[in-house]
């Protein structure tokens, strides 16, 4: 499941997490099939994405994501509520690549 953006979306995407207007009303639930009529009312109703199937593709190394993450914390390596965040997000990159 990953969240794409009004602009990425496709007819034909099946959503996974029901789309709510500004006023929490629920316009579409999970389960359904996008169509051209419902992108464009989304974007005339400035919902900026929906949660969609499928596999988000990493662009990049996972090695490349450890290695940008750790120059990420390299300011607070002391700090060891830090290192506890760190290995959260490293669990959850690597979970991606998975």
């Amino acid at each position: 499941m990953l969240k794409i953006s009004i602009d990425r979306l496709l007819p034909g995407m099946i959503l996974t997490k029901p789309v709510s207007g500004a006023n929490g009303m629920v316009l579409l639930p999970e389960g359904t099939k996008l169509n051209e009529k419902w992108i464009d009312r989304f974007e005339s109703m400035g919902i900026d994405g929906a949660w969609i199937e499928g596999k988000a593709e990493q662009v990049e190394p996972l090695e490349d994501a450890i290695l940008a993450l750790d120059r990420r914390f390299e300011p607070v390596v002391d700090a060891p509520y830090m290192t506890t965040i760190k290995n959260l997000v490293k669990s959850q990159i690597e979970k991606l690549y998975t």
